[in-house]
């Protein structure tokens, strides 16, 4: 566990990237998250996902007519279910997100969960390993209202239905057989794509238990987090000034990890693990609906499963939203079914579907709060608040 800056401005400047930064505690890999990492991600992002779509173009697309005469004849209602999928980011991860949120933040509005969630997605695709999405989400749930403990629990309680509905979906999919036709499959070495998917679903697993004793232990967590701050007090002057304010966010963080451990609190996360669904669709769905797109006839269990291969795989990519290795995965794991010709165009179709969607929208949000000026959020840890 270590110290995050989450960049939260406390005034705005003209010049790009002068902006204050007030830290707070998130258990995170170190990240100071500001306007200007965000535009240097999405830079990294466009350009590292341009190389990797011309790779692909290369290494399969010989033929530069065939890769272009199928954009001619692409099955423009199974397209338009695509940019629905695309949604899901926001929708989905909204819906998720209030589920939880509320629990511990009662009152809080839908309309402000959905810009929150999928806001949290843009800052996962723009930074590596997607560090940038649980401080993204809490700086936008904070510009709802919603006191930054109740939204870093909030926070994580998403992660743990992530991490609970992949570890639940992946073995009841091998459980009922779904996919024994990736094990004709080899990567390299004599390892196969079902292989793969059953070590990736091992990960999940162990992030599994690491949430479940985070649950069952919040008391211990709780003093674990208070005797860091103690210790990072000696060393910080700006964070020695606000240890007593850090304390008392931490015990609501507390307080509010134990509101999960009731009735209406398991209830709470059961939802949000259902809704794990939805707020993964567009990449879970992503594979079947683009080969609908191209009119090519598929199992739909089967892309299911290489899909959910493929997300577990690249779901701690190092580059900003996998770029690069989400093209050349994706093309490498769907040649099986993909035509060397065709596909290019189902890369960029499948990645607008699972991201570059949701980066243009989020990049056009974000630009707005720009222009408008980001409010400084800076926000005594103090401040009441109700409890569930």
């Amino acid at each position: 566990m270590s110290v995050v800056a989450i960049g939260v401005p406390d005034t705005w400047h003209p010049t790009p990237g002068t902006w204050n930064l007030t830290p707070v505690l998130w258990p995170s890999m170190a990240l100071a998250l500001t306007p200007r990492l965000l535009r240097r991600g999405l830079e990294l992002f466009a350009l590292i996902s341009l190389v990797g779509v011309v790779v692909v173009l290369l290494v399969y697309g010989d033929n530069l007519q065939a890769v272009v005469a199928p954009l001619l004849h692409l099955r423009w209602r199974w397209l338009l279910v695509g940019l629905g999928l695309a949604s899901m980011d926001w929708v989905g991860g909204g819906a998720r997100l209030w589920v939880v949120a509320r629990h511990v933040h009662p009152g809080v509005r839908v309309r402000d969960m959905i810009v929150s969630g999928g806001m949290s997605a843009w800052g996962a695709y723009l930074t590596p390993f997607q560090s940038g999405a649980g401080p993204m989400m809490m700086y936008t749930m904070k510009r709802a209202g919603v006191s930054l403990p109740e939204a870093m629990t909030s926070t994580f309680m998403t992660f743990v239905a992530t991490v609970a509905f992949f570890a639940i979906a992946g073995p009841v999919a091998i459980y009922f057989g779904a996919g024994k036709s990736l094990a004709q499959h080899k990567v390299a070495l004599g390892v196969t794509y079902y292989a793969l998917f059953r070590a990736s679903l091992t990960i999940f697993g162990i992030l599994g238990i690491v949430m479940i004793v985070m649950m069952v232990f919040p008391r211990a967590i709780r003093d674990v987090v208070q005797w860091a701050a103690t210790r990072l007090s000696g060393r910080s002057r700006r964070i020695s000034g606000r240890l007593e304010q850090l304390r008392v966010g931490i015990d609501r963080a507390h307080e509010c990890l134990v509101a999960f451990a009731s009735p209406r609190g398991w209830l709470a996360l059961f939802w949000a693990v259902v809704l794990s669904g939805p707020s993964h669709a567009n990449k879970l769905l992503a594979g079947y609906v683009t080969l609908r797109v191209l009119n090519i006839p598929a199992n739909f269990v089967d892309i299911l499963l290489l899909q959910t291969f493929i997300t577990f795989l690249l779901y701690f990519a190092p580059t900003p939203g996998s770029a690069g290795l989400a093209e050349f995965l994706s093309a490498t794991v769907m040649h099986i079914y993909v035509g060397p010709s065709l596909l290019p165009t189902y890369t960029l179709i499948w990645r607008f579907i699972n991201s570059y969607a949701t980066v243009g929208f989020g990049s056009f949000v974000f630009w707005r709060w720009l222009r408008r000026g980001l409010i400084g959020l800076e926000e005594s840890v103090t401040a009441p608040s109700a409890t569930p």
